[in-house]
């Protein structure tokens, strides 16, 4: 079995999470869908934000991801794919992977951790500065 096929497993055996504004959302859903509307906003911000520094790199296509999201490639190697504006997977050789972690840099992969993907949590503007340059130093490594 494969990365991709051990992910796809582990992925359809979670239970979907419900998040705590769910619940709010029953109680008060203007005031709830005034607050999503807003963070949806600045959210895409941010991926949108991404996919325009990243897809205007020579030779990166972007497409849309299996899992959701967008994956970005140069010719059939995957440089990564952001879930959202929230999260960002990248593959990179095991000791690379490793080098990252130990500096803080990325996370092992969020469902594969023992391969050499990592995934970064997305929340700040310092967070979309290391996506983005996460995304070049795969886009120059020679694949």
């Amino acid at each position: 079995m494969n990365d991709v096929d051990r992910m796809s497993a582990v992925v359809a055996s979670r239970p979907f999470r419900h998040f705590e504004s769910d619940r709010v959302r029953e109680r008060s859903p203007n005031v709830n869908r005034d607050i999503r509307s807003v963070g949806l906003s600045i959210m895409k911000s941010v991926e949108e934000r991404i996919v325009a520094e990243v897809g205007a790199w020579n030779g990166v296509t972007t497409h849309s991801h299996r899992f959701g999201g967008v994956e970005f490639r140069v010719g059939r190697r995957e440089l990564g794919h952001l879930h959202g504006s929230r999260l960002a997977d990248l593959p990179f050789p095991v000791r690379v992977r490793e080098r990252l972690v130990a500096e803080g840099k990325a996370q092992p992969h969020h469902i594969l951790p023992e391969s050499g993907w990592v995934s970064v949590p997305i929340r700040t503007d310092d967070d979309v500065q290391r996506v983005v340059e996460l995304f070049r130093m795969n886009y120059e490594r020679k694949g």
